[in-house]
């Protein structure tokens, strides 16, 4: 047997974004993120498996809108990094697409890991802290978790009695507040660019 014939094809572990970035899934570098990828690849990812109502999948873009508005109704004076780690809390997903949490316990440590090491990689790029303080992730999981509850009922086919054990009762938000109505993939990808450049605004960078 040729030394060729033995050598073992090494494993691809990247993906070609859009932007022409190659983004290595085991060891991502903050130089191969861009916001245009993300918001891109977010808008194309359905929330809950698809199975929701409406003509267009309900997309982790439009969810990502949805947390970091409750999140700033709850926190008025919450800083615009907080703010920023609260929309891209998700962005991961953009890669590795988005696992409902059934599925997540089954797979269990490795799908973290690997999240992890993303949610890292995006930080940095846009100057934040590889990951939120104990605290902050509390603070965007009960937005998370409001969203979650509205989109159950209103898109999931969740009864309220379902909805109210899995995610809570939502305080001081109401299904009026929020646009739950599944938007085309090109509006969620669009706004979710626009909200990101508005924070950036607002902690004084122009130019990602």
């Amino acid at each position: 047997m040729s030394a060729g014939a033995s050598t073992t094809k090494a494993t691809r572990a990247w993906q070609r974004m859009l932007s022409g970035r190659r983004l290595d899934l085991l060891d991502p570098s903050p130089l191969d993120v861009e916001i245009s990828d993300i918001a891109h690849g977010l808008a194309r990812v359905a929330r809950w498996n698809g199975q929701t109502r409406g003509d267009h999948a309900f997309s982790v873009a439009q969810h990502s809108l949805i947390v970091e508005q409750v999140f700033s109704l709850a926190q008025p004076a919450a800083t615009p990094e907080e703010r920023l780690m609260t929309l891209l809390h998700d962005a991961p997903e953009y890669v590795i697409g988005d696992m409902i949490s059934p599925f997540k316990s089954v797979v269990g440590g490795g799908y973290k890991a690997v999240e992890a090491r993303l949610e890292a990689a995006i930080h940095l790029r846009f100057g934040l802290p590889a990951h939120p303080t104990r605290d902050l992730k509390m603070r965007i999981k009960r937005a998370d978790t409001v969203a979650a509850f509205f989109e159950a009922t209103e898109l999931a086919g969740f009864s309220l009695t379902e909805a109210r054990k899995f995610f809570g009762v939502p305080n001081g938000v109401t299904r009026e507040m929020l646009e739950m109505e599944p938007l085309p993939a090109i509006q969620a990808q669009q706004r979710f660019q626009e909200r990101f450049a508005e924070i950036e605004l607002l902690r004084g960078n122009t130019a990602r």
